[in-house]
């Protein structure tokens, strides 16, 4: 999709609609999600299929309309996502009227899909104007057992259950949904100037549930403030958190539409009872049918190369994704047991269970080295919130503790080599399918044991010697006389790789190295990384080509994280918020809103000459905050509401210490 004339880096519009529908924009608000113009809705959390055929469940959607352009006539068309209001307009002009087509999944009230078309005259007319919709709307799915029910309040009444669990005994949701239909044609009176007719889906996995959800989006259309809610609402996502570059308009593009792909797939901080929240899949909610963009599933995608940047802005919706993983522990625990292992062994590919889903058995089996992001999502929100709720109360330490086992029990002692070896792993360069001590791998897990050794003194409990005793003697891999880190044992210098996978140590992960080690690695595996290969940076498609997943989330978050990481220095380690800010060549300032650390809210901005800082809000219990400024040490106290600025340097954030100058 092209760009606005207005130069709004928020809105993105097109005369003309992309030839190939994949990339039709996308819908979503954490619970329901579509593509424009496409004839199928998903619906959070809901799978049809056993274990590798399972897939988000197709579920027929209403909102597939198209606005007709009238024939015979002038006539101007423009297509456009408004990141800032979350919604797609349709506008056909022509000398007579003016047609408008929009759509949105409501970012509110998020069971509610709608839609509405506005015909507002030119010029005072005598005769009715009349525009055409065209509804592709079939009541069946090949993965529901759905059935047409009795009417109600006028909308139209359809019910069904997956055909198949995803493990036997496992749950089969069931899917209800109530739409106002729209007829093929409406027409504007002779005697009207403007009128806009409005339709309402409510989707819900039980009959009272979804009435009384259409009933209450009813309410509000008659009231006028069903949109205005959902404008409110994206309206004050966008005011809570964010990022503003002063750069050129691309890039400014970029941020913008990666940050909004993003934040429509993780639920809103809104208060009171919120559905489970079940996942980001590479494909986003939008696609994960059988047989596109990895069928749905969730990856490390979401937890390495999506999770920093959530946590960072939105630490509710991170919650969120944690709260994920816990609830699928079992799943992960059956997984270990079915490979003969102790603890946990988290799915490559995962959906609603937590067991294995990916249709291929040798991935489920050996890149286990999805443990090691799965923890470092949790490390990295206790060290940003201190939220020792989620830890000791909703299972998240028996996440980290049973992921340690799990290491524990996979690990093999070499005689030979006095140390610890994780043998037979895919690493995340999937060319290689069966290789011995990964540095990836084996650095991952070391991080997950320390983490979990130093989480569990934190809460005051036992741990077992043997995690820490394994962590620093689990082999890593090193070429003292090149110095760099093989990619695993038995690397050949210059082996072409598939993706990022030595160098994602330093950032994302944490892997204490020399500078000039770390310059070694990242020089001899970009020569190495086939351009053929899966880009976790590109952001609208997985590979350069446009082929394999759209709507790249994975693509997006290693971009945003290139930003909001790269740009601004920042790093979230155990005690402080690092940061370290530079700006590139096209970059004169920049600011990030709505950080978070530690129960506050701060905005970060930075140019080649200054950086300022501001407490904007805390919570009740929040600890007051410190810069430390470096190499200097000089520590400065950063009050809630008074703005702190220095001399572009790096520093940290942290709790105030017991002086402040």
């Amino acid at each position: 999709m092209g760009y606005g004339a207005l130069d709004d880096p928020a809105v993105f519009t097109s005369p003309t609609l992309p030839s190939d529908p994949r990339f039709l924009a996308t819908l979503t608000n954490s619970y329901l999600g579509t593509r424009v113009y496409r004839d199928i809705l998903h619906v959070n959390g809901v799978y049809n299929g056993a274990l590798g055929d399972a897939h988000r469940a197709d579920v027929p959607s209403p909102v597939n309309v198209r606005l007709e352009a009238p024939e015979g006539v002038e006539v101007s068309q423009s297509f456009t996502l408004d990141t800032r209001t979350g919604t797609f307009l349709h506008v056909v002009e022509t000398p007579e009227f003016t047609a408008t087509h929009r759509i949105y999944a409501h970012r509110a009230l998020t069971h509610l899909l709608a839609f509405s078309v506005t015909v507002r005259r030119s010029a005072p007319q005598a005769q009715p104007i009349t525009v055409r919709l065209r509804s592709d709307f079939t009541p069946k799915s090949r993965d529901l057992d759905l059935h047409l029910g009795p009417d109600f309040q006028g909308a139209r009444y359809l019910s069904g259950r997956t055909l198949s669990p995803e493990v036997a005994g496992g749950p089969q949701p069931t899917v209800h949904m109530l739409w106002t239909p729209a007829p093929p044609a409406l027409t504007l009176p002779e005697a009207r100037r403007e009128a806009t007719w409005q339709f309402l889906v409510a989707v819900a996995e039980a009959e009272a549930e979804v009435r009384r959800l259409f009933e209450e989006g009813a309410a509000l259309l008659r009231a006028g403030s069903l949109y205005p809610a959902h404008v409110e609402a994206w309206g004050a996502l966008w005011g809570a958190s964010g990022l503003d570059l002063d750069a050129p308009l691309p890039l400014q593009r970029a941020v913008r539409g990666c940050l909004y792909y993003l934040l429509s797939a993780v639920p809103s901080p809104a208060p009171g009872v919120r559905d489970p929240f079940h996942g980001i899949s590479p494909g986003g909610l939008s696609n994960g049918s059988r047989g596109e963009d990895y069928w749905g599933h969730v990856f490390w995608d979401q937890d390495l190369w999506m999770f920093p940047n959530i946590l960072l802005l939105w630490p509710e919706a991170a919650r969120a994704i944690l709260q994920y993983r816990v609830r699928t522990l079992s799943g992960a625990q059956a997984n270990a047991r079915d490979q003969g292992y102790k603890g946990a062994k988290f799915p490559w590919e995962s959906a609603a269970t937590g067991h294995e889903v990916c249709p291929e058995d040798i991935f489920g089996t050996r890149e286990i080295h999805i443990n090691g992001a799965v923890l470092l999502a949790f490390e990295q929100y206790y060290y940003s919130t201190r939220d020792l709720q989620l830890f000791k109360e909703e299972g998240g330490w028996d996440v980290v503790s049973a992921v340690a086992e799990f290491w524990c029990s996979r690990v093999i002692w070499s005689p030979e080599e006095q140390c610890y070896h994780l043998r037979g792993v895919i690493p995340p360069d999937e060319y290689q399918t069966d290789v011995d001590n990964s540095v990836y791998t084996n650095v991952v897990a070391r991080n997950s044991l320390r983490f979990a050794t130093s989480l569990g003194r934190d809460l005051g409990l036992a741990v077992p010697e043997e995690w820490l005793r394994v962590a620093e003697n689990l082999k890593v891999p090193f070429d003292p006389k090149r110095r760099y880190h093989p990619e695993y044992d038995g690397y050949r210098l210059g082996d072409s790789v598939k993706q990022a996978d030595v160098v994602l140590l330093g950032f994302p992960v944490p892997c204490a190295m020399d500078p000039d080690v770390r310059k070694n690695d990242l020089e001899i595996y970009e020569a190495a990384t086939s351009p053929r290969g899966p880009a976790m940076t590109w952001i609208w498609t997985e590979n350069s080509d446009g082929t394999e997943t759209v709507n790249f989330l994975t693509g997006m978050g290693g971009f945003l994280q290139a930003v909001l990481f790269g740009y601004t220095g920042f790093r979230i380690i155990r005690d402080c918020l690092k940061f370290d800010p530079v700006c590139p060549t096209e970059v004169r300032h920049g600011q990030v809103t709505g950080v978070s650390y530690l129960g506050n809210k701060l905005n970060f901005s930075f140019s080649e000459e200054e950086v300022t800082v501001e407490v904007t809000w805390a919570q009740s219990q929040a600890p007051a905050l410190e810069a430390v400024l470096e190499p200097s040490g000089r520590r400065l106290a950063l009050p809630q509401g008074q703005t702190v600025s220095f001399p572009t340097t790096a520093g940290r954030i942290q709790r105030v210490s017991s002086y402040t100058t």
